[in-house]
């Protein structure tokens, strides 16, 4: 890390949680550049899943499902 860097790091960490939780929103919103070809690949993407599905290749899972299965392995962690 750059002396900048660490300076900056140092300031952020003085800050309330909520505070530095909106700089690190703010730097990870400059990162997030949009891309044109990266969209295409992932409407691609979402295309097929939803082919396959209606074709009956692959079967949906409900949302209640998928939390659940995180969450659990979140508290074991």
């Amino acid at each position: 890390m750059t002396t900048p860097a660490e300076a900056l790091s140092a300031q952020a960490a003085k800050l309330p949680p909520e505070e530095r939780m909106e700089v690190v929103e703010r730097i990870l919103d400059s990162l997030d550049q949009p891309d044109a070809a990266l969209d295409a690949l992932w409407a691609k993407e979402a295309d097929d899943r939803l082919t396959a599905y209606r074709r009956g290749e692959i079967k949906a899972v409900a949302l209640s499902e998928v939390v659940a299965k995180y969450q659990v392995n979140v508290k074991r962690a």
